[in-house]
């Protein structure tokens, strides 16, 4: 009797549709033993992808349970990242990267090794997968089957026992088709490992040790290819489909159920006899149980670091791949500067000093003190403009650096936690890569001003709340991004949050009391010209004193000073990070 590896035991999945209750699994029973590759086939929505979620625990079943080498899933925890690879129907590999950087990543970020045993497993994987020739191609190079392969060798860098496919032939020409699928035989003659391929066709059916048939989330057949036409009684795999419908599904799986220890067994045999058949005779995988997870002594998961480490370097690899990405940054840093001192002239003159003698003439003085008080409103509504101006910059500066950061990569995202990623380490390298964004961008944005328009108060002060007002709206929407399903709602919704900044901020119309408390603790945009114009944490070290009362004269709305703008934009960087740690580790599969 062949040891089984992945037994299923009465799987139901149940969900709420339009108020009641729809099984997409429903008693599915079924057990497959080492070195297997077997197919799941049906009509579209029989429940294919649905149990392929369910055994790699995507999808949560409501009732029965998965036993994987005689271990309850449920009650004995889940797989180790290292013991099963799975191959989603979408690309998980970057288009920037070439087929090599895209595995060597795949194999850092799941395997612990020192350089030599990675590359070695690099090049192993590159050439069972006939990829070595094209390593150096990048993804977006690379044809439907390419990358169909690239997929797979990402997966078996970890030398997974058990390998789920979803739609992985899905849109190949008959030529591409066939030759993943006999990689797949192939695979799954290597060291046991069990192959689960989803599949809309059956080029080949000879490859496959069996077959699974599911009809409306009941299991109709599973069984030996050979045996699946006289179970059905039809003369090829094409007139399948059409006899299922002659009947219901809880029928078919009733029968089935009926017949079922007669069909295994012949599985069991001709499984056999292809393993005797094979060079050199049943592999010794074939001859004895495979190790529990006590004997397995080996460390196959990189710390956290380690994965920090590779994700930002991809990180970076990226940003300077993307062309497109890389000139709007750069077209940011040059332009919006460039708008902000365009505006210099006005905010440089000076102010107009009354002497302490008076003219005797009473015209004369009124036409004195009218020019000052013109003098003073027109240097402090410049002043406070440019300030405002720079901060609401940098704020649509930081929107746009992250937030389509983490919704346009969110299926790669959950691939690699399912991996073994650490949300922690991948935030982490987020985190830092959007740092030095922002360091460079507001940097540059205060030197580029400051030699314009040298700023009247604390240098260091201004420099301060410019970088602190650029991250906070980088990580407020960071943590958007993180929630958010798709790049385009997580964008939306940070330009609605840029929008809002400077009408709710009062710096060109003062806000009714009630609306500006509600409002001014959530726009950072506010504690940043704030602190840069009353003064930050040493103290009154905002604006000349002159220049400060220019700015008081001509607006409403009071300024916050001290250190409570700092420490409110710190709290909006850490709001931020909180909100993207909670949407990263949140699931959120397609």
């Amino acid at each position: 009797m062949q040891t089984v590896m992945l037994e299923a035991r009465n799987i139901c999945l149940e969900v709420d549709h339009e108020g009641e209750s729809l099984f997409l699994l429903n008693g599915i029973n079924f057990c497959v033993p080492r070195g297997h590759f077997m197919a799941i086939v049906g009509p579209s929505g029989c429940g294919k992808t649905t149990l392929l979620k369910a055994i790699a625990g995507i999808k949560e079943n409501t009732s029965g349970s998965f036993l994987w080498q005689g271990k309850d899933l449920a009650e004995e925890g889940d797989f180790e990242p290292h013991e099963i690879g799975y191959v989603p129907q979408f690309s998980i590999a970057y288009d920037e990267l070439t087929v090599d950087e895209s595995v060597a990543n795949s194999a850092r970020l799941r395997v612990q090794a020192d350089e030599e045993e990675l590359n070695d497993i690099i090049d192993n994987v590159l050439a069972e997968t006939g990829l070595a020739d094209i390593a150096d191609r990048q993804v977006k190079m690379l044809s439907g089957g390419q990358k169909r392969r690239l997929a797979l060798a990402m997966e078996l860098v970890s030398n997974p026992s058990l390998l789920l496919c979803d739609e992985v032939t899905s849109g190949l020409d008959p030529r591409s088709e066939r030759e993943i699928v006999t990689l797949l035989h192939k695979l799954s003659r290597r060291e046991g490992r069990l192959i689960i391929s989803v599949t809309h066709s059956l080029a080949q059916p000879e490859l496959y040790d069996s077959i699974m048939v599911l009809v409306r989330g009941h299991l109709a057949y599973h069984g030996s290819p050979a045996a699946m036409t006289h179970y059905f009684g039809v003369g090829n795999f094409e007139e399948v489909y059409p006899q299922l419908a002659l009947r219901e599904p809880d029928a078919w799986a009733a029968s089935w159920m009926k017949h079922r220890a007669d069909y295994y067994e012949r599985m069991e045999k001709e499984h056999i006899q292809k393993l005797e058949s094979t060079p050199g005779g049943i592999p010794d995988w074939a001859k004895c149980t495979p190790k529990t997870d006590e004997e397995e002594e080996e460390e196959y998961q990189p710390s956290a670091l380690s994965q920090f480490v590779t994700l930002l370097q991809r990180r970076f690899t990226l940003l300077f791949r993307d062309r497109t990405q890389l000139l709007l940054q750069l077209a940011m840093m040059l332009i919006f500067p460039i708008m902000v001192a365009l505006f210099s002239g006005k905010g440089q003159e000076q102010l107009m000093h009354l002497t302490d003698s008076q003219s005797a003439d009473i015209a004369v003085e009124v036409q004195r003190q009218q020019a000052q008080a013109e003098n003073r409103a027109k240097v402090g509504s410049a002043v406070s403009g440019i300030i405002m101006f720079e901060v609401i910059l940098l704020g649509l500066m930081g929107s746009n650096n992250s937030s389509r950061e983490v919704a346009t990569e969110r299926q790669i995202l959950e691939k690699e936690k399912m991996s073994g990623v650490s949300p922690g380490a991948y935030l982490a390298s987020k985190s830092v890569f959007l740092s030095c964004l922002v360091l460079v961008q507001s940097l540059w944005m205060f030197a580029f001003v400051q030699y314009f328009w040298p700023y009247r108060g604390d240098l260091m002060n201004h420099l301060l709340f410019l970088i602190l007002a650029n991250a906070a709206m980088t990580s407020v929407c960071l943590g958007i991004s993180a929630n958010c399903k798709t790049g385009d709602q997580a964008s939306l919704l940070s330009i609605y949050l840029v929008g809002f900044q400077l009408p709710l901020s009062g710096a060109v119309l003062a806000l009714p009391g009630f609306i500006e408390s509600l409002t001014q603790p959530f726009i950072s945009a506010y504690w940043a010209w704030s602190g840069s114009i009353k003064g930050g944490l040493m103290g009154d070290t905002g604006l000349e004193s002159e220049v400060y009362k220019a700015v008081t004269s001509i607006v409403q709305t009071g300024f916050s000073g001290g250190a409570l703008c700092f420490w409110v934009l710190v709290l909006h960087i850490l709001i931020g990070l909180v909100l993207a740690y909670v949407g990263i580790r949140r699931s959120r599969w397609d």
